[in-house]
């Protein structure tokens, strides 16, 4: 067989890996709008008078997601990709259902807990992008990442009309039959997930090089992904800890539940819509760029927000925002792609996800107290300043790299 026709299979089998994984994000990755759009919402409601905690459960969501990064990463280790991620699917079952009884028990902190466990599912799912780059020949890794992401557009779509259809579905119990749905959504990601037949040339090249990997300290500390996680982190918290407020924002001005769920609807359409080009995007222009591209337009989602209180304002903030992260996070994440080698992926892989979703949690529940002490507008105003250091990040990158060459 020539080199040539070992590539093109390589190149074939990467496509078919992340067209199976965008699917499955769009199925099970729909969890994820069911668990923040109604999260604080659900929240308020079974909340008494003082409101201040009602985005603890989306808090949960994202620790969960944080607190499962490593277990995650482990388990597929352990019992490969299609038994890691189908075993995801489970969990995410699990938090579904815990989350529908506690509705019915009227038990807040029982519903913070189970959609902390949607979110250990969700640390699943997170898992998708890295195995459809680690499976895709070099040239082919960014676009990947791009197809896998994508299958968020259905995400998008779904998300939000299950919540319309079923938040009175289990009526009178509000938002019961929405994370019912949860439990289906898993069951249709785990047939999906049995076609998934990943190679082991990336695995077995791991074990072969276990000698050359490098310290997870001495990794982690590399000024490339330093930067790197400096801005997925600080992007993918900002678009938490605005996204979260956004809904309690909305319906609080005299909105409907409907005007917020379409709202977030058509955030997590900006998030994922452009990933059909994003990885083309950075294959061309390179991951800094369009990373400073995307901080540009989380700039533009605070200055919106802040213009004023209609519902165009509300959605077109929401929209940027999905952008910038869908640009600054994509970005980032193809830097850390390049910055480890295969025997090292394991590790630094899961690494990333629990520092970059502990940040998230914490920006979400700081999301709900900031809201309730001070409102939407100083909750926009915080984009600015950590914009600034993200863009620090980048130039000390940027100045390093010149002074290398």
């Amino acid at each position: 067989m020539t080199a040539t026709a070992v590539v093109a299979g390589a190149g074939r089998e990467g496509r078919r890996t992340a067209l199976l994984l965008a699917a499955a994000q769009a199925i099970v990755g729909s969890a994820a709008p069911i668990a923040i759009s109604l999260g604080a919402l659900a929240g308020q409601y079974l909340l008494g008078p003082d409101k201040s905690l009602a985005t603890a459960p989306v808090t949960g969501f994202n620790l969960g997601v944080a607190l499962g990064a490593l277990p995650a990463a482990a388990i597929i280790r352990r019992l490969g990709h299609r038994g890691g991620f189908m075993t995801g699917t489970v969990i995410t079952a699990l938090g579904g259902l815990i989350a529908t009884l506690a509705l019915y028990q009227a038990g807040f902190w029982l519903f913070a807990f189970g959609l902390g466990v949607i979110g250990v599912g969700g640390a699943f799912v997170q898992q998708f992008r890295f195995a459809a780059a680690d499976n895709a020949p070099p040239e082919f890794k960014a676009r990947a990442i791009s197809f896998v992401l994508a299958g968020g557009i259905v995400t998008a779509i779904l998300g939000p009309q299950i919540v319309i259809y079923t938040r009175e579905l289990l009526a009178p119990v509000m938002f019961a039959g929405s994370f019912a749905s949860i439990l289906i959504l898993a069951a249709v990601g785990a047939v999906i997930l049995s076609f998934l037949h990943m190679s082991r040339r990336a695995g077995s090249a791991a074990q072969t090089t276990a000698s050359d990997a490098r310290p997870l300290v001495e990794i982690a500390t590399q000024p490339r992904f330093v930067a790197a996680l400096f801005c997925a982190v600080g992007s993918y918290a900002l678009m938490s800890f605005v996204m979260t407020g956004a809904p309690l924002a909305m319906v609080g001005c005299g909105l409907s539940t409907d005007d917020a769920t379409l709202g977030i609807s058509w955030h997590v359409m900006a998030m994922f819509g452009p990933s059909f080009f994003t990885g083309s995007l950075i294959h061309r222009f390179g991951a800094e760029r369009i990373v400073a591209i995307g901080l540009v337009l989380l700039i533009g989602c605070a200055v919106v927000a802040l213009s004023g209180l209609a519902l165009w304002q509300f959605w077109s903030a929401l929209i940027l925002l999905g952008l910038g992260w869908n640009f600054s996070f994509i970005g980032a994440t193809a830097m850390v792609a390049a910055s480890y080698r295969p025997s090292e992926k394991g590790k630094v892989q899961g690494f990333h996800d629990f520092v970059l979703f502990g940040s998230v949690a914490l920006a979400s529940l700081s999301s709900g107290v900031v809201y309730n002490a001070w409102g939407w507008t100083m909750l926009n105003w915080l984009v600015f300043p950590v914009i600034a250091l993200c863009f620090v990040a980048l130039g000390t990158l940027k100045i390093i790299d010149v002074t290398k060459a």
